[in-house]
C-alpha cells in the first residue's frame, strides 16, 4: 500500500501538548516542545502516542466549551436578574404607626454630617390628634433608654402634622422619634403616619 504523503505546506501537530503547529517550525510555540510531527508521522506514531495527542485535543476542547458555557450562563443569569437592588437607607420610608397613650415609635439611622432627612408626619385615626416629634443623637438616646432626662438635638411643636427637615452636625446615629402625649386615662391609641427620605448634602448649597 503506497503511502500518502503530506502536502506542501501542510501543518503538523505537536507530539506533546498536540496543538497545531505551522508547516516547516522545528518546535512547538504552545509548550516549547522540539520535533513535531507531521500528518504521515502522526500516523505512523505508535499507537499510545496517537492516542495521548487524540485526548489532549479532547480535553482542550472540553475546557473551551466549558469556559464558553460558563459565560453564557453568567451572562444570561445577569440579563435575567437585571440590575443589582440598591439597599434603601433606613431613614427613607414611610409607613403607619399605631401608638399607645404615653408611648412612642421610633425610626432610627447614621447621617452622614452635614446631610439632611426631610419629609412629614401626622395623625390620622383619629385625625387632628396632637402628636410630639423630637430627634435625638445616639448618646442623648442612650440616655433616655436607661431613665434619664435626655435633651433632643430637635424638639418640634405639639401638633397633629408637621413637616420633618433635620441636618445632622455631626456623623452619627439619629433617633427619630413621634410619640402620643396622652395620659394613659385616655385610652388613645393615635394612628401615625411618618414620611421620610435622607438626602446628602453633597454638591449641595444647603435647603434654599
Amino acid at each position: 500500500m503506497t503511502e500518502k504523503l503530506d502536502a506542501p505546506g501542510t501543518w503538523g501537530i505537536c507530539r506533546f501538548c498536540g496543538v497545531a503547529v505551522p508547516y516547516g517550525a522545528s518546535r512547538c510555540a504552545e509548550c516549547g516542545a522540539d520535533g513535531p510531527l507531521s500528518p504521515s508521522e502522526l500516523r505512523a506514531a505508535p499507537k499510545r502516542l496517537r492516542r495521548r495527542i487524540q485526548f489532549t485535543g479532547f480535553l482542550r476542547t472540553f475546557l473551551v466549551v466549558g469556559v464558553i458555557l460558563v459565560l453564557a450562563y453568567a451572562l444570561v443569569s445577569a440579563v435575567l436578574q437585571g440590575p443589582p437592588a440598591l439597599t434603601q437607607d433606613p431613614l427613607t420610608t414611610q409607613g403607619g404607626y399605631w401608638v399607645t397613650p404615653g408611648n412612642f415609635t421610633t425610626i432610627s439611622g447614621e447621617i452622614t454630617g452635614g446631610d439632611f432627612v426631610v419629609g412629614n408626619y401626622s395623625s390620622f385615626d383619629p385625625v387632628g390628634m396632637n402628636v410630639v416629634y423630637a430627634v435625638y443623637n445616639s448618646s442623648e438616646w442612650t440616655s433616655h433608654l436607661a431613665g434619664g432626662t435626655p435633651s433632643p438635638t430637635f424638639s418640634g411643636a405639639t401638633t397633629s402634622s408637621g413637616r420633618i427637615l433635620y441636618s445632622a452636625p455631626v456623623t452619627d446615629s439619629y433617633y427619630f422619634v413621634f410619640a402620643n402625649p396622652y395620659p394613659t386615662s385616655s385610652h388613645l391609641t393615635i394612628g401615625i403616619f411618618v414620611s421620610t427620605v435622607y438626602e446628602s448634602n453633597v454638591g449641595s448649597d444647603g435647603f434654599g
